[in-house]
């Protein structure tokens, strides 16, 4: 029984990632491809290229699809065959019946996940340097202007609280050396001081930064200037990570989970509650996002066994009225999420709980 169901499922499925991933790839890529070579002259074999690497991003796009239009039309089939009745008349119970769908729809998710971490980010990256270097139009490997970094620490009258420790701007960025830099530095209980320099690198060998042709203001508590030293050359112990910063240049559809983490710590440095907000979420979409796989197997298996006559056609209609659903939800959750009304987990984990109960309940009703 396992393995004719096994067999009923694949083609199903098989379908549902060429036809998704066909309109997915279309929409988002093969038109835009299309405007790039008739407008800019993009070469064929490069648009090709690129298309061919883009291809990844909407096949895993097009796995939960697939798996709920694969478990919907089969059990649907079964369920207008009478072959469900069969099944149920020599004692197989519902839950065993649907169990291969289950098992698909774990073998999806295992799949997602290893396209979403190895395969997916690479290609991307990779897509998104090719079409650059060929409209001549490459992104520099790092930040050029307005490297903005802020530091803080637990307030001095309330550990609960942060302040601002440090702040640190440099107005361009070479790819080895800051230029036009001003720091405020606060780290110092009853000394402030502001730190003005033409240039500065990073000594890796020091693990510091070295400040060219500047002068460093020392202010005392009540305002008033208390020291001003002019330098040509003046070492400073300060964290590397607006070098890091101004380092990274990918987005998120361009990294794995390592990479964003890694991101996120960046980003938490620099005190913006909206972008480490922002990052949380992302790094939560990408684990959650392989478990749909699960809540479109057993919602599409759980609709599929119960009492119809169903066509094809209409399985195939029901699937997207699902997927609409889903997906509008997670764009409410996600936006909710970044505007702090939801919590990082529950932005990107509600809509996948919640279509996992919605899952439960229809097999429990089709099980009674």
């Amino acid at each position: 029984m396992d393995r004719y169901i096994a067999k009923e499922l694949t083609m199903p499925f098989l379908f549902g990632v060429g036809a998704f991933s066909s309109i997915g790839i279309s929409i988002g890529a093969l038109f835009e491809l299309i405007r790039r070579i008739t407008e800019s002259g993009l070469a064929i074999t490069l648009a090709a290229q690129i298309f061919l690497l883009k291809l990844p991003e909407f096949i895993v796009l097009a796995f939960p699809m697939s798996t709920l239009l694969a478990t919907m039309m089969t059990y649907s089939r079964f369920s207008s065959d009478s072959e469900l009745i069969a099944l149920r008349g020599v004692g197989v119970s519902i839950r065993r019946i649907i169990t291969p769908a289950v098992v698909l729809s774990l073998l999806v998710t295992g799949l997602t996940f290893v396209f979403n971490e190895l395969i997916t980010p690479a290609a991307n990256y990779r897509a998104a340097i090719t079409l650059e270097q060929a409209l001549k139009s490459e992104r520099p490997p790092f930040q050029e202007r307005n490297i903005f970094y802020q530091e803080f620490q637990p307030a001095s009258d309330d550990p609960a609280a942060q302040e601002l420790k440090r702040q640190f701007y440099a107005r361009r960025f070479d790819g080895t050396t800051m230029h036009g830099l001003t720091i405020l530095d606060f780290s110092q209980k009853g000394l402030n001081q502001v730190v003005s320099a033409e240039s500065a690198n990073w000594d890796v060998e020091s693990n510091a930064w070295t400040f060219y042709n500047g002068t460093i203001y020392v202010v005392a508590p009540d305002g008033s200037f208390r020291n001003i030293i002019t330098f040509e050359t003046q070492k400073l112990q300060l964290p590397r990570t607006p070098l890091d910063l101004a380092g990274r240049t990918k987005n998120d559809t361009e990294m794995n989970i390592a990479e964003a983490t890694q991101q996120l710590e960046l980003v938490r440095q620099s005190g913006d509650e909206k972008m480490i907000r922002r990052w949380q979420i992302r790094i939560m979409q990408k684990y959650a996002l392989p478990f749909v796989c699960v809540v479109f197997g057993l919602v599409g298996a759980s609709i599929g066994v119960l009492p119809q006559r169903t066509s094809r056609a209409t399985s195939f209609g029901i699937s997207i009225v699902i997927i609409f659903g889903y997906y509008l939800l997670s764009f409410i959750t996600n936006a909710m999420g970044e505007v702090g009304a939801l919590s990082p987990f529950m932005s990107a984990w509600l809509p996948t709980l919640l279509g996992l109960a919605i899952g439960l309940y229809l097999l429990f009703r089709a099980s009674k």
